[in-house]
Order: structure tokens, then C-alpha cells, then sequence
């Protein structure tokens, strides 16, 4: 469970409190909830072009391992139709194209196009290229029609969302009955000395390292900060169940850095 010593604040009601205040979380700061969606894309428009470097480089390489664990944790099978949700750089993508082999799809789907962009050569210069495809849109209403996927997943973007249950909701729309739910997320290290030394790291090493070698302070302010407010990994659990995802069981990577949930359409 997660820590009851967290200094930091949690997103005790999350979307009842965002609806009655008409504000958003953007990180710490309070924004009007129908600006949010533009201050994400511009945040994501500033750093897509340094996004993977930028993630290798701050996760020491971990975040690769992290996603090839969430992936292969999915059992897809050859011919399955996947819908990769806030797909971005497209690194679930083609993980998840190994697995479904040419018979099968991949939708990327993301409401950044430069996100998209910076990912598509990665795309094209890959054996997957013919069965990946890009859609631009907005994961709170996702414009495809019930049932219509075998799995959903979605890496390291749902806390991004102005109304996260919504997302998660959709997902569970457009997944076919027995159909999969992966979520991938940042979470808090559940060792206390291990989070001490990772707040000092995200709170002040990554902020600089962002300004330095990305030209963006508060792109990477924005990042732990969102990760704070971000449920732990039992509220989570009990959300999704809420929501009507059955067998939701969790995994934590690097001793709860990273958090894998996983859940079945009922």
C-alpha cells in the first residue's frame, strides 16, 4: 500500500473536486479545467523533439526495461487488435507489435501530433510500420466504437488527463468483453531512505538537467510533481474496479518508482 508518510499532497477526490472547483491539477499548480488539455499540449509540444533522450537519460535507461515488463506482462497473442492510448513516441507500439505479429494492430492513439511525429521514424524504420497506426485525438473520448479492441494500454500518460477516470472508462468502453487493461505509471519508491534520495533527485536534479539539456525548467517540474499527486497503487486499484475492470491486480518495478496495473473487461 502506499505510505502514509508521503510529504507530499495526494488527489484525495480527484475528479468530483476538479468538476465542483473548475479547476485542474497541471503538476502543483491550479489551472481552469478547460484550459488544461492546452497547457498539457503545449508541455508535451516543448519537449517531444528531446522526449526518449530525455527519458533515457533521466531513468538511467530503466524505462525501457519498464515498458518491455508491462508489455510482455499483457500476454498478447499474433492477430490481436491494441489500441496503445497516449501513445506518444510509440515505444509500447512497437513492443506490443512484436507480440501480435503481422496479422495483428496497433492504434496509436495521442492528442499531441509532435509527440506522434517525433516517434514516427522510430515507426518507419521498423518491421511494424505496416501495422501501427496514428490517430490524433482526445483520450477522454475516444473516437472509436464499442468493443472494438482485445487490449488497452497506456504508458506514463493517464495522469496527463484532465479527467483520468474518463480515460479509463473509454478504455473499458472500446475493449471487447475478456479484453486487457495495462496501465504503466509513475508512482513513489515504498522504501524510505530510497524516496528520500528520489525526491532530491526529482525535485531538484531533474528540474536542471530539464532547463540545461532540454531548454524547459518547468517541463520537468511539472513531471514529479504530477507523479505526487497521482494515486497510489491500491487507490488505483479500487478505481479501476469502480469502473468495472475485474481481476485488477498491480505490480511495482524499482521499488514503486513505477507501478504495472493490470485488469480484464468483465
Amino acid at each position: 500500500m502506499q505510505p502514509e508518510t508521503s510529504a507530499y499532497p495526494r488527489q484525495e477526490q480527484m475528479e468530483d473536486s476538479s468538476t465542483q472547483s473548475q479547476t485542474a491539477d497541471f503538476g502543483f499548480l491550479k489551472v481552469p479545467e478547460r484550459e488544461k488539455v492546452e497547457w498539457v499540449r503545449r508541455h508535451f509540444n516543448t519537449v517531444a523533439c528531446r522526449y526518449d533522450f530525455m527519458n533515457t537519460l533521466l531513468s538511467l535507461g530503466a524505462h525501457y526495461i519498464w515498458k518491455r515488463i508491462a508489455v510482455r506482462m499483457m500476454g498478447l497473442r499474433q492477430g490481436e487488435r491494441v489500441i496503445d492510448v497516449c501513445g506518444g513516441t510509440a515505444d509500447l507500439a512497437l513492443m506490443a507489435a512484436e507480440d501480435t505479429g503481422p496479422s495483428g494492430s496497433i492504434v496509436l492513439y495521442d492528442i499531441n501530433r509532435a509527440m506522434m511525429e517525433s516517434g514516427r521514424p522510430k515507426v518507419l524504420n521498423s518491421p511494424y510500420a505496416k501495422t501501427i497506426q496514428y490517430v490524433q485525438g482526445d483520450a477522454e473520448h475516444i473516437s472509436f466504437t464499442d468493443c472494438r479492441f482485445d487490449a488497452a494500454m497506456v504508458g506514463f500518460g493517464i495522469r496527463n488527463l484532465t479527467h483520468m477516470e474518463h480515460g479509463f472508462r473509454e478504455m473499458h468502453r472500446v475493449l471487447k468483453p475478456g479484453g486487457r487493461l495495462m496501465c504503466l505509471e509513475f508512482s513513489e519508491p515504498v522504501t524510505p531512505w530510497f524516496r528520500s534520495l528520489y525526491d532530491f533527485y526529482s525535485f531538484h536534479i531533474m528540474p536542471v538537467a530539464g532547463k540545461i539539456l532540454a531548454g524547459s525548467r518547468h517541463a520537468y517540474t511539472y513531471l514529479p510533481e504530477s507523479i505526487r499527486l497521482f494515486p497510489g497503487p491500491e487507490e488505483l486499484r479500487s478505481i479501476l474496479e469502480s469502473i468495472g475492470f475485474a481481476s485488477v491486480t498491480y505490480r511495482r518495478l524499482t521499488d514503486g518508482i513505477a507501478v504495472i496495473h493490470l485488469g480484464t473487461k468483465a
